[in-house]
Order: C-alpha cells, then sequence, then structure tokens
C-alpha cells in the first residue's frame, strides 16, 4: 500500500473549482483552501442579510469535489430565478442555513462535505469576517473584491481589514504539503487574498513542500492589465518571499477569433517572460493549457496532468505506507 502526494491548492472564483475536478480522480490527498473576500452576487447578499461567511466559492469547490453524477451536487448548484430567493444557489443557502444551526461555518462546511461525498476536504482561509482592499498601480485605494474586479488599471497590492488569524486546519495542510498550489484564478482577488493573511504568508514562505503557481492564459482588466507572467511572479513573491519555486504557464495555440474578442476588452495573452522568471529564482514549466473555443482558460485535465508530473518530483516514488 502507497501514500497518495498531498496536494494542497489555494483559491477561490471558477478556477480553484476547475482545478479540483481535473485533480479529483488522480491518486492524490486534496485539500482545497477557499478565499472569503467574496461580497458579490449571493455571497454578498448573505454576507449582508444574515452576517454569514460567504458561501459561494466553498461551494462551488464541494460540489467540484463531488460524484460529477450526484445528485446532490447538481442541487447545491441549483439557482433559484424568481421570488425573494433570485439568484441564490440552493447550496450557498444550504450553507448558511447550516452555519447557524451549528454556530460554526467550518462545521457546516464539514457537514456538506458529508452529505457530497466528496473526495478531499474543503477549508476557509479564515473563520474571520474580512474585507479586501487593493491598491491599484495608479495609488488609488480600493475597498471590496467586486469593487477591485470591475474597476479601471492593474492593481499593485491588496491586503484585508481586519488582518485575520489563519484557520489552523489550514495551516496544517500546508505544512504537511508535498506540493502547494496556488491558483489559477484572478491574481488580487483569489489567490493574493490568501497571502494577506499573515500565517498563510508566513506558512507557504517556509513549507517543506514544492510551491507552484499557475498563472492565468489571459491578464484581467482591473487586476493584471499588461501583465507578463513574470509581473504575477513578483507579486507572489512580494506578497510571500521565497515562496515560490515554479510557475506553470499556457505556451501554445490560441483560438484567433478568441483573442480578439478579448483583445477588444482590454485583454491580452500572458507572455512567459523566462528569463526574468528565472532570475527571480523560479523555474517556468509551460504547456499547451488552453481550451479551444471562445472562453479561454485553462484544460483541467491537462493542467492535471503538468501537476501530477510535478507531484512525482516532489515525492519521488510512491512511499510505502
Amino acid at each position: 500500500m502507497t501514500v497518495p502526494p498531498h496536494i494542497a491548492a489555494l483559491g477561490g472564483g471558477t478556477g480553484l473549482s476547475s482545478l479540483l475536478r481535473g485533480l479529483k480522480r488522480a491518486p492524490v490527498d486534496l485539500t482545497a483552501i477557499v478565499t472569503v473576500a467574496d461580497d458579490g452576487g449571493s455571497s454578498g447578499r448573505l454576507r449582508r442579510e444574515l452576517g454569514v461567511l460567504p458561501p459561494g466559492d466553498i461551494r462551488n469547490c464541494l460540489v467540484a469535489l463531488a460524484d460529477d453524477e450526484s445528485l446532490m451536487g447538481r442541487l447545491f448548484q441549483h439557482r433559484f430565478a424568481d421570488g425573494d430567493l433570485s439568484g441564490h444557489p440552493f447550496g450557498n443557502l444550504f450553507l448558511a442555513a447550516l452555519a447557524e444551526v451549528t454556530g460554526n461555518f467550518d462545521l457546516a462546511v464539514q457537514e456538506c462535505s458529508r452529505v457530497l461525498k466528496i473526495r478531499g476536504s474543503v477549508l476557509p482561509s479564515t473563520l474571520q469576517h474580512v474585507r479586501l482592499w487593493a491598491e491599484r498601480a495608479d495609488g488609488q485605494h480600493v475597498c471590496g473584491e467586486t469593487n477591485i474586479a470591475s474597476g479601471v488599471g492593474a492593481c499593485r497590492r491588496v491586503w484585508l481589514d481586519p488582518p485575520p488569524v489563519a484557520h489552523r486546519p489550514a495551516i496544517e495542510a500546508l505544512a504537511n504539503a508535498d506540493i502547494i498550489v496556488l491558483g489559477p484564478g484572478s491574481l488580487f482577488t483569489s489567490v493574493l487574498p490568501h497571502l494577506a493573511v499573515p500565517e498563510i504568508a508566513e506558512a507557504v514562505a517556509t513549507a517543506p513542500g514544492l510551491r507552484v503557481y499557475v498563472c492565468n492564459v489571459m491578464t484581467q482588466m482591473g487586476e493584471t492589465d499588461a501583465f507578463s507572467v513574470g509581473d504575477h511572479v513578483e507579486r507572489i513573491l512580494e506578497a510571500a518571499p521565497g515562496g515560490l519555486d515554479v510557475v506553470v504557464a499556457h505556451e501554445g495555440p490560441l483560438d484567433p477569433a478568441a483573442v480578439a474578442a478579448y483583445r477588444a476588452m482590454g485583454q491580452e495573452p500572458v507572455a512567459p517572460d523566462r528569463a526574468r522568471i528565472e532570475s527571480l529564482g523560479v523555474r517556468l514549466v509551460t504547456a499547451d493549457l488552453a481550451e479551444a473555443g471562445s472562453v479561454v482558460r485553462h484544460r483541467p485535465e491537462a493542467l492535471a496532468a503538468v501537476l501530477l508530473d510535478l507531484a512525482m518530483t516532489a515525492t519521488g516514488p510512491a512511499r510505502p505506507t
């Protein structure tokens, strides 16, 4: 009997759930650590009206790790279309109700994990209510994930108010991971909010496992306008000095019509500037990772294959129990 490699993945939004779908059937021990800074849509409404931690990104990760054919998984993603519940996914309401009944958001996540019979575990990065702040390149300060993502101009840094205490199981997962994966996802609203939790930044910087950042395929308006892969890497290293070993980036063809549509919205393919990245002490790994079609994003299976190769490199042959 062998011990599977432990992968701890940090992120939020759709990027993390997509990564989990690619990895969940592989022989790995998966822990997803999810940011709790979301303040838009259903999650934002539940935050304001019930005082619950934002459940949306956690719900997406729970469903991503559930059986693909699970009726409960589809139920959790069902979004009400009419009435006072319009816009709320059932899973968000279920998590919010469980958090009220148990008095503990973490326990609510654990119970949902059992209901969905997930492969792996999902943890919030902190159990505190926080607001995400960003400083743009022009010095402007912006409050709130939604305002940051919908604004104009690249960001420089982010921080959380108040400075939160990390969720202890998340720190333990990072310390025990064979490979830590940051991203894919929005750099300033899904990835760096984790490193704005001081204990998580320290845990990543001092972790014995391989630290890997998955860079987005396209730049993102209001966050990474005109960024190269090297710019992304620099922001990670500023938030967690010494906390990155490898960056994974797309290199290959993209659908010309899709690129033109993104360019019309001010977005460009992220260029992998190898010499600059390596000068920062980080190894660049490239592969053809993009999905075909009009939406430019990672193919979960292709990204999972790259990360599994890195996990094998980090751990060597499977270890006996």
